[in-house]
């Protein structure tokens, strides 16, 4: 219900009404339990709405820009002529990565560099849990990385170090993708640079719905990558034992 609320546009003082007939009107069949979550929620809402930038936003929020809500950065890469920057243990992504993932978590790369590769990307290595986005060729491929990972210049990349939810980001990027297109510009392909994201407005909740948004929406990322991480086991064990079965190795 929570990430429902935060992105959709603001029309809290109808949602309150709904929540509470909800609760005055079906108190008799819920559960103890719901209807302190209910009140709970509804308590995080401010009931007016003030103007900003972005439209009507409730009374306690505050419009930031992308750029004050994660350290924005970028990356770059080493130089294939010098192979002792190459083939090492350190994941190195580029947009490609993500174009073939199947839900937006970020396990592993197909290139990989060294200490000294990546001691040549200004960036270095970002944490597991940066939000990557292509910046282009195309704009657009995003994900959260479950592991720590070194960047090409095909991203824009978001370390969530201000007391912003990783996943608000994420989910902020999918849902403003297209005003961060209309930002980029170039001759040859669309770019977005960092220089024109940082200043993107975001409608910032207050921390207490922030924390309430990333207890109940952390652990669904939290199990896509487990379950992505399943998927590619059995995927494994599937492609060992196929050949063997085929071959009659394996009865």
């Amino acid at each position: 219900l929570i990430l429902l609320i935060l992105f959709i546009p603001f029309h809290l003082p109808l949602f309150l009404l709904i929540l509470n007939l909800t609760i005055i009107f079906h108190l008799d069949t819920l559960s103890p339990e719901t209807v302190a979550s209910l009140a709970i929620i509804a308590a995080l809402f401010a009931p007016e709405l003030v103007d900003s930038v972005l439209g009507d936003i409730p009374i306690g929020w505050a419009i930031r820009a992308i750029g004050e809500c994660a350290e924005v950065v970028g990356g770059s890469t080493p130089s294939t002529a010098s192979p002792e920057f190459w083939n090492g243990e350190v994941a190195w992504a580029t947009p490609k990565d993500l174009s073939r993932l199947s839900a937006p978590v970020l396990l592993e790369t197909e290139r990989t560099i060294t200490p000294a590769g990546l001691r040549t990307i200004g960036s270095g290595l970002l944490p597991s849990g940066t939000i990557l986005l292509s910046s282009r060729a195309p704009i657009g491929y995003l994900a959260l990385t479950e592991c720590p990972v070194a960047i090409n210049q095909g991203f824009i990349a978001m370390k969530p170090n201000k007391g912003v939810p990783a996943c608000f980001l994420l989910l902020w990027t999918q849902e403003n993708l297209d005003e961060i297109k209309s930002r980029a510009n170039g001759s040859t392909f669309l770019e977005i640079s960092k220089s024109n994201f940082r200043p993107l407005p975001v409608a910032l909740p207050p921390q207490p719905l922030l924390n309430a948004f990333e207890g109940s929406v952390a652990p669904l990322f939290a199990l896509i990558a487990s379950n992505v991480r399943e998927a590619k086991t059995l995927s494994a064990i599937r492609d060992t034992l196929l050949p063997k079965l085929m071959s009659g190795e394996l009865a």
